[in-house]
């Protein structure tokens, strides 16, 4: 499935940024050059997970199993450019999936293990797989039998790993054992998967009611490698460990540069903070990612870290919530680890603050490199090449060249995507009229680091609640919350939290005198089958919502009101 327009692919392999490479390029690559090299790691706790032993790979096992579940895939009757949803843990066999559907040419877009089917469905109406690849149960859940009512009557199959597949589904783990390997190979030469074709389509919210699905091309993917090995300093064999699941940039993100730098991949899941600790240690781990939060408390809780052996552990990329200088301070001086600060979307808008472009690490907490300026060089740096960005007042859509005046901050290049899944309406107000992604974030060009290289973060011109590095969108809530029985009307609003970055508080305009509690509001909630990530945290009872001209609920004003009634 090609998307993205024939001239901008032509233009852009012109210009180098683009060309002949695919994810599978790399593994076929690893496993000729560096067979004997440890590839794939499971998490320790696996058994306790889906009670599956752990497994290590490698390249030349992994890409063994990569060929025979591309081949089990095929003999289901999967064919190049069908969509697959898969629901799993983070576990190999979801990485050797995502590798498989490379191969083959299948698009995967997978949803986080939360979700219920509130959210499940959405995806499968609107990507309408040709399969779902899940567990049977997961976390006292019936995966497996919500995805079956899910699909229902459509022509899309139900694939489970880790048996007890139920009735209507196919075992999938059956399929893989019989599966010839040799016949992915073959398929694949028959007809290779192109480096400007679909391979993703992750899922992100914003201020629309539902998620919106980001298509993304092997050749986004390739960019992409090369970005965070650059930003990360990643390099050859480098040990990488990956504590959050495949189903967005973030975490794919460590799948490209292992990829691209044949290095090894360290899974881990569910974030446990022990268990990340003792794989850093027993894994002789280079680099990872962690939310802010885990990074501050790992900071404030005396003799943790002394307690395991870190010194493998170059570096660290965080984001989705501002960092605290003196957190990226305490990393460098007293472990020798540097704190890459990371501002990305699944768009491909993405910036990297990162030690050797902003040693300084009261710096690199607040700004960002201004990537793709004129007349502002990188040396170095191939990322900056890449990407232009431009800041942009909202009032006037005239671009902003001075400091300290905020804007929105926009994105084109390389690394960015054409538009959203089959969403035409949202896709055309994603862009401005110069083709720059909208990011919906204000930041302004920093004021006192002449010549005035870096733009610092102010915050979001978007309705989008970032609550430990997941974002939220209020209308989603709203429009769920509209239909509540005991409810006249609600909205939601992000309220700051130190940990957190932002948690959520429901303003709730009762239908009689007596407004429901918090715990029935959440169990309401969870029955319309919304994920648990997403509940509320919090309550207040207002008169009305306010509202603007166009009688619209003006969520700004209603933040300062929540805040307010909230304050001590």
């Amino acid at each position: 499935m090609q998307l993205t327009p024939q001239s901008r692919i032509d233009d852009f392999t012109a210009q180098g940024w683009w060309g002949d490479l695919t994810l599978d390029h790399w593994l076929q690559r690893n496993r000729a050059e560096v067979p004997d090299r440890l590839a794939l790691v499971d998490p320790p706790n696996r058994s306790d997970l889906d009670g599956a032993t752990p497994r290590r790979f490698t390249w030349a096992e992994l890409g063994t199993e990569v060929d025979r579940v591309a081949a089990a895939l095929l003999d289901t009757g999967l064919r190049k450019d069908d969509v697959l949803t898969y629901q799993l843990p983070n576990v190999a066999d979801t990485v050797i999936l995502a590798l498989a559907c490379s191969r083959i040419g299948l698009i995967i877009s997978p949803v986080v293990m939360p979700y219920r089917a509130h959210e499940l469905g959405f995806v499968i109406d609107k990507v309408r797989p040709s399969a779902v690849i899940t567990v049977a149960r997961f976390a006292g859940h019936d995966h497996a039998e919500m995805a079956l009512a899910l699909t229902g009557e459509r022509n899309c199959k139900v694939l489970v790993l880790g048996g007890d597949t139920p009735r209507g589904a196919y075992d999938l783990d059956a399929a893989i054992a019989v599966a010839d390997p040799a016949r992915a190979a073959a398929y694949h030469d028959a007809q290779p998967m192109q480096p400007g074709e679909v391979f993703t389509i992750f899922w992100t919210s914003g201020t629309e009611a539902r998620p919106k699905g980001v298509p993304r091309d092997q050749n986004h993917w390739i960019v992409n490698a090369k970005m965070v090995a650059e930003a990360a300093d990643i390099r050859e064999a480098e040990v990488l460990l990956n504590p959050f699941p495949l189903v967005n940039i973030g975490s794919f993100g460590l799948v490209t540069p292992w990829l691209m730098k044949r290095g090894t991949l360290v899974l881990h899941h569910p974030f446990d903070l022990k268990i990340f600790l003792t794989q850093i240690a027993a894994e002789r781990v280079n680099y990872t990612i962690a939310a802010p939060a885990i990074l501050n408390a790992l900071l404030k809780t005396p003799g943790l870290l002394s307690s395991v052996d870190l010194s493998s552990l170059r570096a660290i990329g965080s984001g989705s919530a501002p960092l605290s200088p003196w957190m990226i301070e305490g990393f460098a001086q007293d472990h020798g680890i540097e704190v890459c600060n990371i501002y990305g979307s699944n768009e491909g808008a993405s910036l990297f603050s990162d030690a050797r472009q902003v040693p300084d690490h009261h710096d690199r907490a607040r700004y960002f490199p201004r990537m793709g300026v004129a007349g502002i060089d990188w040396p170095g740096s191939e990322s900056s090449a890449m990407i232009q960005t431009r800041l942009v007042d909202l009032d006037t859509e005239q671009d902003i060249t001075e400091p300290l005046r905020p804007g929105e901050l926009r994105f084109q290049g390389a690394a960015t995507f054409g538009g959203y899944f089959e969403s035409p309406e949202i896709s055309a107000n994603a862009f401005d009229a110069s083709g720059f992604y909208r990011t919906g974030d204000l930041f302004e060009i920093a004021g006192d680091t002449a010549p005035h290289r870096f733009y610092r973060f102010v915050g979001r011109c978007k309705d989008i609640i970032v609550r430990g590095g997941v974002n939220i969108s209020p209308a989603e809530i709203d429009d769920l919350l509209a239909g509540h029985p005991a409810l006249k009307e609600a909205a939601v609003v992000g309220i700051p939290d130190d940990r957190l970055g932002e948690r959520m508080c429901v303003a709730a305009v009762p239908a009689d005198d007596q407004a429901p509690d918090l715990a029935a509001i959440s169990t309401w909630l969870k029955d319309q089958g919304l994920a648990v990530f997403k509940l509320p945290e919090l309550l207040v009872t207002v008169d009305a919502l306010p509202r603007n001209a166009m009688n619209k609920v003006s969520r700004r004003d209603l933040r300062e009101t929540v805040l307010a009634m909230l304050a001590p």
